[in-house]
Protein backbone atom coordinates (compact mmCIF):
# COMPACT_ATOMS: atom_id res chain seq x y z
CA UNK A 1 0.00 0.00 0.00
CA UNK A 2 1.46 3.08 -0.98
CA UNK A 3 -0.37 4.95 1.98
CA UNK A 4 -1.16 2.98 4.91
CA UNK A 5 -1.95 3.86 8.60
CA UNK A 6 -1.50 1.96 11.31
CA UNK A 7 -4.56 1.27 13.52
CA UNK A 8 -3.31 3.65 15.97
CA UNK A 9 -2.44 6.43 13.35
CA UNK A 10 -6.00 5.53 12.23
CA UNK A 11 -7.78 6.12 15.54
CA UNK A 12 -6.23 9.48 15.95
CA UNK A 13 -7.35 10.75 12.33
CA UNK A 14 -10.98 9.63 13.18
CA UNK A 15 -10.92 10.11 16.82
CA UNK A 16 -12.61 6.35 16.87
CA UNK A 17 -10.80 4.22 19.54
CA UNK A 18 -8.59 1.78 18.98
CA UNK A 19 -11.23 -0.42 20.37
CA UNK A 20 -14.17 1.00 18.50
CA UNK A 21 -12.50 0.06 15.36
CA UNK A 22 -11.18 -3.47 16.90
CA UNK A 23 -15.44 -3.86 16.97
CA UNK A 24 -15.95 -2.38 13.84
CA UNK A 25 -13.70 -5.03 11.99
CA UNK A 26 -15.61 -7.78 14.28
CA UNK A 27 -19.25 -7.02 13.21
CA UNK A 28 -17.90 -6.63 9.71
CA UNK A 29 -18.48 -2.80 9.37
CA UNK A 30 -15.42 -1.63 8.50
CA UNK A 31 -12.80 -4.42 7.20
CA UNK A 32 -8.99 -2.50 7.39
CA UNK A 33 -7.18 -2.24 3.69
CA UNK A 34 -4.97 -4.48 5.13
CA UNK A 35 -4.55 -7.42 7.72
CA UNK A 36 -0.54 -8.48 8.55
CA UNK A 37 -1.02 -12.29 8.18
CA UNK A 38 2.38 -12.55 10.17
CA UNK A 39 1.83 -10.05 13.40
CA UNK A 40 -2.51 -9.52 12.71
CA UNK A 41 -1.22 -5.72 12.64
CA UNK A 42 -4.35 -3.95 10.89
CA UNK A 43 -3.18 -0.93 8.64
CA UNK A 44 -5.87 1.33 7.11
CA UNK A 45 -6.21 3.69 3.93
CA UNK A 46 -7.52 7.73 3.83
CA UNK A 47 -10.22 6.34 1.65
CA UNK A 48 -11.66 4.66 4.56
CA UNK A 49 -11.64 7.82 6.80
CA UNK A 50 -15.37 8.97 5.69
CA UNK A 51 -16.78 5.86 6.12
CA UNK A 52 -15.03 5.04 9.59
CA UNK A 53 -17.07 8.48 10.29
CA UNK A 54 -20.19 7.49 8.80
CA UNK A 55 -20.50 4.09 10.38
CA UNK A 56 -19.93 5.96 13.86
CA UNK A 57 -22.90 8.57 13.05
CA UNK A 58 -24.98 5.53 12.51
CA UNK A 59 -23.74 3.43 15.25
CA UNK A 60 -24.81 6.71 17.65
CA UNK A 61 -28.18 6.58 16.10
CA UNK A 62 -28.89 3.21 17.11
CA UNK A 63 -28.99 2.08 13.02
CA UNK A 64 -29.33 -2.06 13.64
CA UNK A 65 -26.28 -3.54 12.41
CA UNK A 66 -28.13 -5.56 9.73
CA UNK A 67 -29.35 -2.33 8.60
CA UNK A 68 -26.05 -0.68 8.51
CA UNK A 69 -24.29 -3.54 6.72
CA UNK A 70 -27.07 -3.41 3.86
CA UNK A 71 -26.22 0.52 3.67
CA UNK A 72 -22.59 -0.20 3.33
CA UNK A 73 -22.94 -2.53 0.93
CA UNK A 74 -25.09 -1.02 -1.07
CA UNK A 75 -22.67 2.48 -1.14
CA UNK A 76 -19.82 0.20 -1.76
CA UNK A 77 -21.76 -1.10 -4.97
CA UNK A 78 -20.76 1.87 -6.62
CA UNK A 79 -23.09 5.08 -8.09
CA UNK A 80 -25.96 3.05 -9.44
CA UNK A 81 -29.26 4.51 -9.12
CA UNK A 82 -30.55 1.21 -7.78
CA UNK A 83 -27.99 1.42 -5.13
CA UNK A 84 -27.97 4.82 -4.31
CA UNK A 85 -32.02 4.61 -3.91
CA UNK A 86 -31.75 1.30 -1.67
CA UNK A 87 -28.95 3.49 0.53
CA UNK A 88 -31.29 6.21 0.90
CA UNK A 89 -34.03 4.02 1.56
CA UNK A 90 -32.48 2.25 4.39
CA UNK A 91 -31.39 5.59 5.86
CA UNK A 92 -34.84 7.54 5.20
CA UNK A 93 -36.39 4.77 6.98
CA UNK A 94 -34.46 5.11 10.12
CA UNK A 95 -34.77 8.73 9.84
CA UNK A 96 -38.40 8.10 10.47
CA UNK A 97 -38.19 5.96 13.14
CA UNK A 98 -35.66 8.61 14.72
CA UNK A 99 -38.18 11.29 14.33
CA UNK A 100 -41.09 8.67 15.70
CA UNK A 101 -38.69 8.12 18.79
CA UNK A 102 -38.07 11.60 19.44
CA UNK A 103 -41.99 12.72 19.21
CA UNK A 104 -42.46 9.67 21.75
CA UNK A 105 -39.62 11.10 23.73
CA UNK A 106 -41.06 14.47 23.91
CA UNK A 107 -45.03 13.96 24.72
CA UNK A 108 -43.21 11.88 27.94
CA UNK A 109 -41.51 14.75 28.89
CA UNK A 110 -44.38 17.28 28.16
CA UNK A 111 -46.68 14.58 30.01
CA UNK A 112 -44.20 14.33 33.49
CA UNK A 113 -44.00 18.29 33.26
CA UNK A 114 -47.48 18.41 33.72
CA UNK A 115 -47.75 15.38 36.24
CA UNK A 116 -44.51 16.48 38.35
CA UNK A 117 -46.23 20.33 38.28
CA UNK A 118 -48.61 20.38 41.35
CA UNK A 119 -50.37 23.52 40.43
CA UNK A 120 -50.92 21.86 36.79
CA UNK A 121 -54.87 21.12 36.37
CA UNK A 122 -56.80 20.18 33.39
CA UNK A 123 -60.53 21.96 32.87
CA UNK A 124 -63.24 19.31 33.29
CA UNK A 125 -66.82 19.93 33.64
CA UNK A 126 -70.13 17.89 34.26
CA UNK A 127 -72.37 18.29 31.31
CA UNK A 128 -75.16 16.83 29.37
CA UNK A 129 -74.49 15.40 25.77
CA UNK A 130 -77.41 15.83 23.40
CA UNK A 131 -79.39 13.04 22.08
CA UNK A 132 -77.86 12.22 18.43
CA UNK A 133 -78.67 10.03 15.72
CA UNK A 134 -74.84 8.28 14.37
CA UNK A 135 -74.65 5.29 12.02
CA UNK A 136 -72.31 3.24 13.91
CA UNK A 137 -70.04 0.01 14.08
CA UNK A 138 -70.47 -1.89 16.90
CA UNK A 139 -68.42 -4.86 17.49
CA UNK A 140 -65.90 -7.34 20.23
CA UNK A 141 -62.74 -6.23 20.42
CA UNK A 142 -60.42 -9.17 21.26
CA UNK A 143 -57.15 -9.43 22.93
CA UNK A 144 -54.02 -8.31 21.44
CA UNK A 145 -56.20 -6.77 18.20
CA UNK A 146 -54.08 -3.14 17.74
CA UNK A 147 -56.17 -0.89 15.69
CA UNK A 148 -57.09 -1.98 12.86
CA UNK A 149 -60.15 -2.75 13.87
CA UNK A 150 -61.06 0.69 14.64
CA UNK A 151 -59.97 1.79 10.62
CA UNK A 152 -61.81 -0.50 8.96
CA UNK A 153 -64.97 0.65 11.08
CA UNK A 154 -64.08 4.02 10.06
CA UNK A 155 -63.69 3.22 6.32
CA UNK A 156 -66.85 1.57 6.16
CA UNK A 157 -68.48 4.50 7.61
CA UNK A 158 -66.78 6.69 5.41
CA UNK A 159 -68.24 4.20 3.08
CA UNK A 160 -71.92 4.66 3.66
CA UNK A 161 -71.77 8.32 4.78
CA UNK A 162 -69.78 9.43 1.02
CA UNK A 163 -68.73 12.74 0.46
CA UNK A 164 -71.58 14.64 2.50
CA UNK A 165 -70.19 16.58 5.43
CA UNK A 166 -70.80 15.44 8.56
CA UNK A 167 -70.00 16.39 12.66
CA UNK A 168 -67.05 15.20 13.96
CA UNK A 169 -66.57 10.76 14.71
CA UNK A 170 -66.29 9.64 17.54
CA UNK A 171 -66.44 6.17 19.98
CA UNK A 172 -67.98 4.45 22.77
CA UNK A 173 -65.87 1.75 24.26
CA UNK A 174 -66.47 -0.04 27.85
CA UNK A 175 -63.50 0.75 30.03
CA UNK A 176 -62.00 -3.32 29.61
CA UNK A 177 -60.87 -2.19 26.58
CA UNK A 178 -58.40 -0.40 28.08
CA UNK A 179 -57.40 -2.08 31.05
CA UNK A 180 -57.74 -5.41 29.71
CA UNK A 181 -57.26 -4.92 26.31
CA UNK A 182 -60.36 -5.84 24.72
CA UNK A 183 -64.34 -4.96 25.11
CA UNK A 184 -67.09 -4.11 23.59
CA UNK A 185 -66.63 -0.83 20.57
CA UNK A 186 -68.86 1.17 19.04
CA UNK A 187 -67.39 4.13 16.42
CA UNK A 188 -69.64 6.33 14.70
CA UNK A 189 -70.09 9.22 12.73
CA UNK A 190 -73.10 11.64 13.25
CA UNK A 191 -75.63 11.56 10.21
CA UNK A 192 -79.34 12.53 9.52
CA UNK A 193 -79.46 10.73 6.61
CA UNK A 194 -80.94 7.23 6.69
CA UNK A 195 -78.45 4.21 6.04
CA UNK A 196 -78.04 4.58 2.20
CA UNK A 197 -78.87 1.26 0.18
CA UNK A 198 -75.76 -1.05 -0.45
CA UNK A 199 -73.65 -0.19 3.17
CA UNK A 200 -71.47 -2.65 4.49
CA UNK A 201 -73.64 -4.92 7.16
CA UNK A 202 -71.79 -4.07 10.02
CA UNK A 203 -72.48 -0.14 9.40
CA UNK A 204 -76.35 0.50 11.61
CA UNK A 205 -78.34 3.18 12.21
CA UNK A 206 -78.19 4.22 16.23
CA UNK A 207 -79.84 7.02 18.08
CA UNK A 208 -77.57 7.87 21.27
CA UNK A 209 -79.52 9.14 24.22
CA UNK A 210 -79.24 12.59 25.83
CA UNK A 211 -76.50 11.46 28.66
CA UNK A 212 -74.54 13.00 31.05
CA UNK A 213 -70.82 12.87 31.37
CA UNK A 214 -67.66 14.49 33.14
CA UNK A 215 -65.76 16.04 29.91
CA UNK A 216 -62.24 17.50 29.29
CA UNK A 217 -60.94 18.63 25.86
CA UNK A 218 -57.73 16.73 25.64
CA UNK A 219 -54.80 18.58 22.83
CA UNK A 220 -51.88 16.41 21.36
CA UNK A 221 -51.82 12.95 19.96
CA UNK A 222 -53.92 10.15 21.59
CA UNK A 223 -50.94 8.54 22.67
CA UNK A 224 -50.98 11.43 25.91
CA UNK A 225 -54.88 10.23 26.48
CA UNK A 226 -54.41 8.64 30.05
CA UNK A 227 -53.72 12.17 31.69
CA UNK A 228 -56.89 12.94 30.16
CA UNK A 229 -59.10 10.10 31.36
CA UNK A 230 -56.86 10.55 34.98
CA UNK A 231 -58.61 14.03 35.06
CA UNK A 232 -62.43 13.02 34.36
CA UNK A 233 -62.03 10.04 36.18
CA UNK A 234 -60.42 11.36 39.51
CA UNK A 235 -63.28 14.26 38.87
CA UNK A 236 -65.68 11.49 39.10
CA UNK A 237 -64.34 9.77 41.87
CA UNK A 238 -63.66 12.72 43.68
CA UNK A 239 -67.80 13.57 43.42
CA UNK A 240 -69.03 10.51 44.10
CA UNK A 241 -70.51 10.39 40.53
CA UNK A 242 -69.97 6.73 39.97
CA UNK A 243 -69.39 5.12 36.37
CA UNK A 244 -71.74 4.11 33.24
CA UNK A 245 -68.61 1.53 32.45
CA UNK A 246 -68.65 3.23 29.08
CA UNK A 247 -66.24 6.34 27.92
CA UNK A 248 -66.26 8.13 25.00
CA UNK A 249 -64.35 9.91 22.96
CA UNK A 250 -65.20 12.83 19.80
CA UNK A 251 -62.45 13.47 17.57
CA UNK A 252 -62.70 17.37 17.05
CA UNK A 253 -59.80 17.96 15.21
CA UNK A 254 -57.71 14.44 14.72
CA UNK A 255 -55.80 12.11 11.64
CA UNK A 256 -58.77 12.59 9.16
CA UNK A 257 -58.40 16.15 9.55
CA UNK A 258 -54.63 17.16 9.87
CA UNK A 259 -50.93 14.87 9.82
CA UNK A 260 -49.92 17.06 12.88
CA UNK A 261 -50.68 15.14 16.19
CA UNK A 262 -50.00 18.49 18.15
CA UNK A 263 -53.13 19.79 16.44
CA UNK A 264 -55.46 17.15 17.64
CA UNK A 265 -57.98 17.74 19.70
CA UNK A 266 -60.26 14.78 21.81
CA UNK A 267 -63.68 15.32 23.60
CA UNK A 268 -62.95 12.62 26.62
CA UNK A 269 -66.85 11.87 28.11
CA UNK A 270 -66.94 9.96 31.39
CA UNK A 271 -70.14 8.62 31.40
CA UNK A 272 -72.12 8.71 34.33
CA UNK A 273 -75.48 6.96 35.85
CA UNK A 274 -78.30 9.48 34.78
CA UNK A 275 -79.94 11.67 37.01
CA UNK A 276 -75.81 11.99 38.86
CA UNK A 277 -74.15 15.36 39.14
CA UNK A 278 -75.43 18.79 37.88
CA UNK A 279 -74.21 20.20 35.14
CA UNK A 280 -71.84 22.51 34.52
CA UNK A 281 -73.66 26.39 33.97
Amino acid sequence: MAERLTIGEFSRITHLSVRALRRYHEQDLLVPAEVDPATGYRYYSPAQVRPALTIRRFRDLDLPLADLRSFLRAESAGGEAGNRGAAQEIVAAHLRRLEDRLGRTQRAVEALRELLDPDAARTVSLEVLPAQRVLAVSLDVPPGAGLDWYDTAMEELDAAVGPRPVLPPGGRYQHTLFTEGHGRATVYLPAEMPLPPGASATVRELRLPERRAVVTTHTGPHDDLDLAYAAVGSFAARNGLGSQDLVEEVYLIGPRDTDQPDRWRTLVAWLIPPGTGRPST
